[in-house]
């Protein structure tokens, strides 16, 4: 979802203001470099998301499952998306926008900085020394007492997370004083990296029924109405990766961006970690789907950006991206003879008998609050205990 020039992030948009006469259009070089900068931002949670949801996927502990989409769950997606967004557009139209955005900056500024601290530190773990004194912590809430009491948070965590946890509230408090451009793209590959690392789809046909409806939800609230692009200018927060087009003259004080929304790396970085999964159930040492699936994205965001510059209006990117990612894979499939093998994959077989389902419906293409909403509960997975039993899963 996106501000009134690139809805759902499929290509350039402008900021807010950008349709005054004041301001000079972007240069051919800065357009160059900012969508190209999208691109390649776009590329890096998909790339290591994936990878990261290989090593997700292959945990044995419960508390690191990651969540899975059914075929259910995917088909209820668009639906969900729908009333969300629609949801969102009545409240901008009642309510003060101010008071709107000022809960929902509160809200991501909490999720932003757990999203950001999950994400680096696998990272920051190798630049602590040896000798770093690691100690071990819990956070434990409870309700009741004797034998009725009840667990409601435990949560484990060590001095390595809390120097990760406060590395990630320094960006977090630059974003809610300065909704600076630079803290939002952190934050919003953090949530999207996270997407692709802990949404896990059960096999290719739910993911082909997700992309599917939601290639259709794409192009309905962009071209069908104007519900998307209103929200859009009125939502503030860090649920699109942006690039300013005139960082060439003005520096880091640009404000005239391009923008690609979330919904559009993680819908379709989640089915390519299927394939990167199905690749490595094959034992065949290639990645010969991933690849592929990974070269039809570049290709269909490509075209993406093609198609907006030459025809100057918004275009929804599921609408290239979801035929070139189901697509090229399917066709190298059928060159190879493994198209049943493909179908017939499980991921969640590879996991655990007993795979947590998805309960929440992270509408990320329409709505990057419940984008939030699904992750909240997986981005501190590692430390965490659940305390249900596996038939009540």
């Amino acid at each position: 979802m996106e501000e009134p020039a690139a809805h759902n992030g499929s290509a350039a948009g402008a900021a807010p203001g950008a349709g005054t006469p004041t301001r000079p259009p972007a240069t051919p070089e800065g357009m160059a470099l900012a969508y190209g900068s999208l691109v390649l931002m776009a590329l890096l949670p998909i790339f290591f998301g994936a990878l990261r949801s290989v090593s997700c996927a292959k945990s044995k502990n419960s508390s690191e499952m990651p969540e899975t989409i059914t075929s259910r769950d995917a088909a209820r997606f668009p639906i969900v998306a729908s009333c969300t967004l629609l949801g969102l557009y009545l409240f901008f139209k009642i309510f003060s926008q101010e008071y709107i955005n000022l809960l929902l900056s509160m809200y991501f500024f909490v999720l932003g900085i757990l999203a950001l601290s999950h994400t680096i530190s696998p990272m920051m773990n190798r630049f602590f020394p040896a000798n770093f004194p690691n100690k071990q912590y819990q956070l434990l809430f409870t309700q009741g007492s004797g034998e009725s009491k009840e667990e409601i948070v435990n949560y484990e965590f060590d001095t390595k997370d809390l120097v990760c946890l406060a590395l990630s509230s320094v960006v977090g408090v630059w974003y809610l004083l300065r909704k600076h451009w630079i803290a939002n793209n952190l934050f919003g590959l953090a949530f999207s990296l996270n997407g692709v690392e802990l949404l896990h789809l059960n096999n290719v046909s739910t993911g082909c029924i997700l992309l599917g409806g939601l290639f259709i939800y794409d192009v309905f609230w962009v071209f069908g109405t104007n519900v998307m692009v209103t929200v859009a200018k009125s939502f503030e927060a860090p649920i699109k990766l942006v690039f300013p087009q005139d960082l060439l003259e003005k520096g880091l004080d640009a404000d005239n961006f391009a923008m690609l929304g979330l919904g559009d790396i993680v819908i379709p970085g989640i089915f390519i970690a299927l394939l990167l999964r199905f690749d490595i159930s094959l034992k065949k040492n290639t990645h010969t789907y991933f690849y592929t699936s990974f070269v039809a994205y570049i290709f269909g965001l490509g075209l993406t950006i093609f198609i907006m510059h030459i025809f100057k209006h918004a275009q929804p990117a599921l609408l290239y991206l979801v035929p070139a990612c189901i697509g090229f894979p399917l066709l190298v499939a059928l060159a190879k003879g493994e198209v049943t093998e493909m179908f017939s994959y499980e991921s969640s077989a590879e996991i655990l008998p007993h795979t947590p389902r998805l309960t929440h419906f992270p509408t990320v293409s329409g709505s990057p609050a419940s984008l939030a909403d699904s992750m909240q509960q997986k981005l501190s997975c590692p430390r965490r205990r659940r305390q249900q039993s596996p038939s009540a899963m």
